[in-house]
């Protein structure tokens, strides 16, 4: 009898279930939506309930549209979309807030008034991430600060706060388990990046009590029973549980010091394993946790970039210069060769490595010449050029040599993108035939802990298309010194 694997990707626009093969391949996807709840301040908020009940009924859907037998599956990973907040009472189970979502800067007036207390170098020094209300500690204190029901349930005890990955646990077991795993934690600035717990002095400044917190645990432990509300007729083991980021880490393979990946979304996360012990960068990259994998810890260095794949959706929707993003390839390879023009995509100030939140976007170098087609191929660089200077900070602070970039993301199927790519950072690019990463990380490091799947086996499976250097050294050069420049002209300090 054949058996199979279940992934559940809880991200920030929907959920999928997913089913995966013996050799680690997708059989099945579903997803479904959520509301995105916005209100006029910018406020993004989730509601966890809708979220819950989506949760399972995906996994009904993936499992039908399989055509398996439910009674063939054998366990389950859960990726979750990171730094997003929740808090609910342990007695009911219920809410006491929405979901407040990572996009979400409310907690930005808490941070702020840390910082003036003189504690943003000792937060970051132990947390391995700039205070900053990106991340859940700020969110949970500004609930902690105005929602009722949560002071009421704090006082009594009952308050659960964390990461969606805690909440989707504690409503999918019988037994309400309250945990979360390695990577997550490192994403919430609640959690020491050396001692590998809880941080109690960064806690106490939001106002956040450790018996709040959940159990920290290895991404691919035994977290508990579920049987989706009644749907299996026996329970399966959740085995494995990882932030969305961290997943595709994992599910590309990187399993060694020095291997790096970029995920091309919206924006994007590029993440470089760095082994067994943290490396701090003075070159606006972050330290975070990797996972824990049978015992054993690895740290990455981690840098976010604001607009990669939403460069392309302002050239559709604001310009009209585009009808669709698969227009961007042939446009961009016949632009003009000579053309000198640049963007940089500063809409909302620059991330990683420069974070200058008052950097104004521009386009420049162009000539007479200059059309169509060079505005497109330009609005493609910048991905290339802004991803480079990231992997460039990280080779240098690691001292590792990057030997390969590992992609994955819509984007990448744009071959005139990935061989640029791989031209301006002179090294191999390799996008995988597979999708759906962040799910296969946490379910392939469940079924590898059940025995089910073989580590070395499953990575040798995976088929990837490879593009190689193919630019000069001097044009290489003169481009990225042309970029370098460019970006100079938009920072503000």
């Amino acid at each position: 009898m054949k058996k199979y694997m279940l992934g559940i990707d809880q991200s920030t626009q929907g959920t999928k279930g997913i089913v995966f093969d013996g050799d680690g391949k997708i059989v099945a996807r579903t997803d479904l939506p959520h509301d995105q709840i916005i209100n006029e301040k910018g406020w993004v908020e989730h509601n966890p309930s809708q979220i819950m009940k989506n949760v399972i009924q995906v996994v009904k859907n993936a499992v039908e549209k399989a055509g398996i037998d439910k009674k063939d599956i054998l366990g389950l990973g859960i990726s979750n979309q990171r730094e997003t907040a929740v808090c609910w009472n342990k007695r009911t189970g219920e809410p006491v807030y929405n979901a407040i979502v990572w996009q979400c800067a409310r907690g930005e007036s808490i941070c702020k008034e840390i910082a003036a207390g003189g504690h943003a170098a000792m937060i970051q020094e132990h947390t391995g991430i700039p205070l900053s209300p990106y991340y859940s500690a700020a969110k949970i204190a500004w609930v902690l600060r105005n929602v009722e029901e949560a002071g009421r349930a704090a006082e009594q005890g009952e308050l659960a706060v964390g990461t969606m990955d805690s909440y989707l646990l504690y409503h999918l077991t019988k037994e309400h388990v309250f945990k979360t795993d390695y990577s997550n934690a490192s994403r919430t600035q609640m959690f020491n990046i050396r001692t590998l717990d809880w941080d109690d002095e960064v806690n106490a400044l939001f106002g956040i009590k450790r018996e709040m917190l959940a159990e920290i645990c290895d991404s691919d432990a035994l977290y508990g029973y579920t049987d989706f509300d009644g749907w299996l007729d026996e329970p399966i083991p959740i085995h494995g549980v990882m932030g969305d980021s961290h997943g595709a880490l994992y599910g590309q393979g990187c399993v060694k010091p020095g291997m790096i990946k970029a995920t091309y979304g919206t924006g994007s996360s590029i993440m470089m394993n760095v082994g067994e012990k943290p490396i701090y960068s003075d070159k606006g990259v972050v330290s975070s946790l990797a996972w824990s994998l049978r015992g054993k810890v690895n740290y990455v260095l981690e840098g976010n970039i604001n607009y990669t794949g939403a460069v392309i959706t302002w050239l559709q929707k604001d310009l009209g210069l585009i009808a669709s993003a698969g227009e961007t390839q042939e446009l961009a390879q016949s632009a003009n060769p000579g053309d000198t023009t640049y963007l940089v995509p500063a809409f909302t100030g620059l991330g990683a490595p420069y974070w200058d939140s008052e950097a104004k976007a521009i386009v420049c170098g162009i000539t007479r010449t200059t059309g169509k087609a060079e505005l497109v191929r330009a609005a493609l660089d910048c991905i290339v050029y802004q991803i480079s200077d990231v992997v460039n900070v990280m080779a240098e602070d690691s001292g590792i040599p990057v030997e390969e970039l590992r992609v994955d993301g819509g984007p990448t199927k744009n071959s005139y993108l990935m061989q640029f790519q791989s031209d301006i950072l002179n090294i191999p690019v390799q996008v995988p035939d597979a999708e759906e990463l962040s799910a296969m990380g946490p379910a392939y490091a469940a079924g590898i802990a059940m025995g089910f799947y073989e580590e070395e086996r499953l990575f040798a499976g995976l088929k990837r298309t490879k593009f190689t250097p193919a630019m000069g050294e001097e044009e290489r050069c003169a481009k990225y010194t042309g970029w370098k420049e460019s970006v100079q002209k938009v920072l503000s300090k």
